[in-house]
């Protein structure tokens, strides 16, 4: 972990709507058997919840890193040079349960304290979650209820996860 600085909440000045809305996230997590999973997202955030630093995800119930999620407590958030941008967008196509997906890409895995993430990443969040639940149609209010057609016509409903942000972890140059 030599190459990466530990920086504090506080001190992270990325902008969310950049990493997750436009360069994009891999979600990656460990199962029991010690495999790890990871797909790609573009929808989440950060912020400040019950007092603490979190991540928001949202992960779709076929996605398979959903149960790699579902059965640990902590998992990674990892960012990403534009270099990497054809991994992530493989990543995020192509499932693990079909295939070892990982080991076509160019990211090279590793941990911190046993937390799933890849060496290639400029910016890793190691979370620990805080709660879940799955997103509910009658949520949407107003004019947002149009969300539900255009979002969700197949009814496969986001989980929301709120994560505690234990350590970030970004790259050194």
């Amino acid at each position: 972990m030599s190459e990466y600085a530990i920086v504090a909440p506080e001190d992270f000045d990325q902008s969310a709507f950049r990493l997750i809305g436009k360069d994009w996230m891999l979600v990656t997590a460990k199962n029991n058997e010690g495999k790890i999973n990871t797909m790609t997202a573009s929808w989440g955030g950060f912020g400040v919840m019950w007092g603490k630093d979190v991540a928001l995800s949202v992960i779709r119930p076929q996605r398979y890193t959903k149960e790699f999620i579902d059965n640990s407590d902590t998992f990674s958030l990892s960012f990403y040079d534009e270099a990497f941008k054809k991994d992530l967008t493989y990543l995020g196509s192509v499932s693990g349960r079909t295939e070892d997906k990982i080991s076509k890409t160019r990211l090279t895995p590793t941990d911190a304290n046993g937390i799933p993430y890849f060496e290639e990443a400029k910016i890793v969040l190691i979370c620990k979650k805080l709660f879940c639940q799955p997103m509910d149609p009658e949520g949407f209010i107003g004019d947002a209820k149009a969300l539900d057609a255009q979002w969700y016509a197949d009814k496969d409903y986001h989980t929301l996860y709120v994560a505690e942000i234990e350590q970030i972890l970004v790259k050194q140059d």
